[in-house]
């Protein structure tokens, strides 16, 4: 659904522990903000001080997020915010730029994901992509994401434009998949799944070659494109 409705003004909360970041973020927001559509609904140091601040203003439509805070960090602060208000978008602006950050990004719906050493034109078109329905990745996670897949040549990569994961996936690989997009290691799926680990290594190195990629991120990414997991 499209933020923007029938209002003018979009209101966004800035949450971070670092009262300097703060105030810089609100200065790239104003200035790209032309038509004076952005209204900062309120300003929050931890997730603990977030929920104190949802009880006092009315819902932002975007929430600016970091990870690394006291009392309630990020990702908690996400987590509840997904179970009390799954309305609101995030947007994570975080030095956390590795694989894992970017699949447990993905894994709760988090809209977007910049590096603190953003520009105006990075913060004004993630919040014009999340306000239109979409995503928006720094060129950092999009790289660690488009790096992680493997060309296809020849038939492979005829099999690949053509055929639907359904044709060429099996239950266990589907049941395997749904483990890869959690945060189990490769070690606990393989309890999971009752197999020992060189079986999982197995599957793994398998799926990779079926589906084109080359990392856990890409899979994890192939699975949900294709419907095979719901995040």
């Amino acid at each position: 659904m499209n933020i923007l409705k029938d209002r003018n003004t979009i209101n966004l909360g800035v949450v971070d522990d670092h009262n300097l970041f703060r105030k810089g973020l609100i200065k790239l927001i104003n200035l790209g903000d032309t038509d004076k559509k952005y209204n900062i609904l309120f300003e929050a140091e931890s997730g603990l001080d977030l929920k104190e601040k949802l009880k006092k203003d009315e819902l932002p439509d975007i929430i600016l997020m970091d990870i690394d805070m006291p009392d309630m960090n990020g990702y908690e602060a996400i987590e509840w915010l997904q179970r009390i208000y799954p309305s609101i978008n995030i947007l994570v602006i975080s030095m956390f730029e590795t694989e894992e950050a970017v699949l447990r990004m993905l894994r709760l719906k988090v809209k977007g994901y910049l590096s603190k050493d953003i520009e105006v034109e990075d913060m004004h078109m993630a919040l014009e992509a999340i306000l239109h329905n979409g995503y928006y990745y720094s060129d950092f996670a999009s790289a660690i994401i488009s790096q992680s897949y493997t060309p296809l040549e020849g038939d492979d990569k005829k099999n690949m434009l053509h055929d639907k994961p359904s044709s060429f996936l099996s239950q266990k690989d589907r049941d395997f998949l749904q483990y890869v997009c959690s945060d189990m290691t490769y070690q606990q799926i393989a309890g999971k799944m009752f197999l020992s680990p060189k079986t999982i290594d197995g599957y793994r190195e398998s799926l990779f070659q079926k589906c084109g990629v080359k990392s856990r991120v890409a899979l994890a990414l192939y699975a949900v494109k294709h419907g095979i997991v719901e995040l």
